[in-house]
């Protein structure tokens, strides 16, 4: 069999000479053009829409404290001075921690158990908010939400970018990312709607959204335990989605990208290893920098818009939805045209200099209309570059526990960002929030920087690999993504 020929083959010194790109080719000629294409499209259909609907209750369940704060948890629950920060920045230490063992679970356990598995806990854990007598069960409420959630987000970036050639994956990011957008669009509405069942069953509005959506995470999760699928050479084990046959032409034309479709054995030393190369912790930190401004905008989004620019309870949950409805569209189409052109690098650029922008406009404006278009630019910023870094990083890596290890560090120092995030903005510089302005736009000047610098280097080694000096990921061929 073709895959057990590959298993076999990473036991040698490279799969390239056991395995050739003739038989790849051969594997994935055996289906016509139109076969390929419905095949990627059930693959699109099945695994990003459940990935993405997962992540749409786990985007909601992490930051709908600023809904819940602003339908009276602040008052309730006594959230006075640096509490509410307390609160929501406790979540990312256990989610910094538990990532890089989380990602090692999930290959191992596989992702269809582990990520319903989650779901289902971290679900009934949310419900559990709702019953927090005082500020400090919900610390560690969100201590225990940390750990849970810690290895969601990065088995999902790993699990896409292993069934994806290079130049099909920031599409597939997008949309991912864009359905969990949908959840911090409509968390308010949904929170809104929620909070009329004020005095039901002796609970507050603010009760009701932590139990309602918590609910509704754990039917997700069931759900997610029949529908999630496995790693591809896995794949027809998966209940109703590919034959072996289909299976086979997916991991051969992993293999034609990349050749690193089937994992070698797990080995501490080598997974660790990967902590020398240089370009892990430049991705890890253009993705703190990023979320840096994307958790910032999610905790407190609602709570600028009802006491910075004084609109009404139902205006400002309503009215945290348009900006993330534009950043969805901007997003797709980012991706699009950057799977098309294998444009990488630019894309985050051009985001970052979006939120340049959008923030000082958000943060020193004076016109309230002026302020929300500030809104507008920052949260496109901040969301379309999650989808375009993921993807960028993905692009110039090679090798199944190195993919796994840098989806834990990226996500992880997203976590630290997550932690920045949700301290810059303070209660005591309200309305304006200057430092919080201050600290997003600085994170974005960074991004730029760093993206200049990876561009240069993988620029000098790409012309090294062309001259025959030098071979990139320990592959012949192989070139960086700009």
């Amino acid at each position: 069999m073709y895959q057990e020929d590959l298993e076999k083959s990473r036991d040698g010194l490279h799969v390239e000479q056991t395995i050739s790109t003739d038989s790849n080719d051969a594997r994935i000629a055996e289906f016509t053009p139109a076969e390929q294409k419905r095949i990627v499209r059930r693959i699109d259909r099945r695994l990003v829409t459940t990935l993405g609907i997962l992540y749409c209750a786990s985007l909601m369940d992490r930051t709908n404290l600023g809904s819940a704060a602003i339908a009276g948890m602040t008052v309730d629950l006594k959230l006075i001075g640096a509490r509410y920060n307390i609160i929501t920045l406790i979540f990312f230490i256990p989610y910094v921690l538990f990532q890089p063992p989380a990602t090692v679970v999930l290959r191992k356990v596989g992702p269809r158990i582990f990520l319903s598995a989650i779901t289902v806990f971290w679900g009934a854990t949310m419900i559990g908010f709702g019953f927090a007598p005082d500020w400090k069960v919900l610390v560690g409420l969100r201590i225990i939400l940390g750990v849970l959630e810690a290895g969601f987000f990065p088995g999902c970036a790993y699990l896409l970018s292993c069934w994806y050639p290079r130049y099909q994956l920031q599409k597939r990011n997008a949309v991912f990312y864009l359905i969990g957008s949908m959840a911090s669009a409509l968390s308010g509405i949904l929170a809104y709607g929620v909070m009329q069942m004020k005095g039901l069953g002796g609970l507050s509005g603010w009760e009701w959204i932590f139990v309602m959506e918590g609910l509704l995470t754990c039917l997700v999760g069931i759900a997610g335990y029949f529908l999630i699928v496995d790693f591809p050479e896995l794949s027809k084990k998966s209940w109703r989605f590919l034959t072996e046959r289909e299976a086979t032409f997916v991991v051969a034309t992993i293999e034609k990208d990349r050749a690193d479709a089937i994992p070698e054995p797990f080995k501490i030393g080598a997974y660790l290893k990967n902590a020398l190369d240089a370009k892990v912790w430049g991705f890890a930190w253009l993705f703190m920098l990023t979320t840096t401004n994307s958790y910032a905008i999610a905790y407190f989004l609602p709570i600028i818009l009802r006491v910075g620019m004084k609109f009404s309870l139902a205006k400002a949950q309503c009215l945290v939805a348009p900006p993330y409805v534009a950043a969805s569209i901007v997003m797709f189409t980012q991706a699009h045209y950057a799977d098309k052109f294998h444009l990488r690098g630019p894309v985050v650029v051009f985001n970052a200099i979006l939120g340049l922008i959008g923030l000082p406009l958000l943060g020193f404006a004076t016109n309230n209309g002026v302020r929300y278009f500030g809104v507008f630019l920052a949260t496109i910023c901040a969301n379309a570059n999650v989808p375009a870094v993921l993807t960028y990083q993905a692009n110039n890596i090679r090798g199944q526990w190195k993919r796994a290890f840098c989806s834990a560090t990226l996500v992880g120092f997203g976590g630290i960002g997550g932690i920045i995030g949700s301290t810059v903005f303070r209660e005591k510089d309200s309305p304006r929030y200057r430092p919080g302005i201050e600290a997003c736009l600085i994170a974005n000047g960074l991004v730029i920087i760093i993206v200049a610098v990876m561009t240069l280097s993988f620029r000098r080694s790409n012309k090294l690999a062309d001259e025959g000096g030098k071979v990139i990921e320990g592959q012949e061929g192989f070139r960086y993504t700009l």
